[in-house]
């Protein structure tokens, strides 16, 4: 099962970080106004969605790229409440997708969590 899951995030990120380079004024659009320089955005957080999925892919760096990406799925979480309480602005998708994202990304951040064997240690 763990396998399973850890393709899912894998194929999740790195499908996810070419969006980024492909549909790249999308993508910066769901950014909150309040954060500057939105393109440039896109293209470090595509970056480092890369490189987390590469860092998967090897037991020694998993639960590196494990807690990298679990970072990164935090910081992004501004932008989905904000698209999440700004529907109108998102026409072209439904409201109870916007707010069920929101929920599966509690989820997924387990999923990260546990697949990559993040080592938590509080010393």
């Amino acid at each position: 099962m763990k396998k399973i899951i850890l393709s899912f995030v894998f194929i999740w990120f790195f499908i996810g970080s070419l969006a980024h380079f492909i549909f790249t004024g999308s993508e910066a659009k769901i950014i909150p106004d309040y954060i500057p320089w939105h393109i440039a955005d896109v293209y470090v957080s595509g970056f480092l969605e890369m490189l987390g999925a590469l860092g998967l892919l090897s037991k020694k760096t998993r639960p590196y790229a494990g807690f990298g990406l679990f970072c990164l799925t935090i910081a992004v979480t501004p932008a989905n409440v904000y698209m999440a309480i700004h529907t109108s602005k998102y026409p072209d998708i439904a409201p109870w997708i916007l707010n069920a994202r929101l929920v599966f990304q509690l989820i997924f951040l387990w999923m990260i969590s546990w697949s990559s064997e993040i080592r938590w240690r509080l010393h």
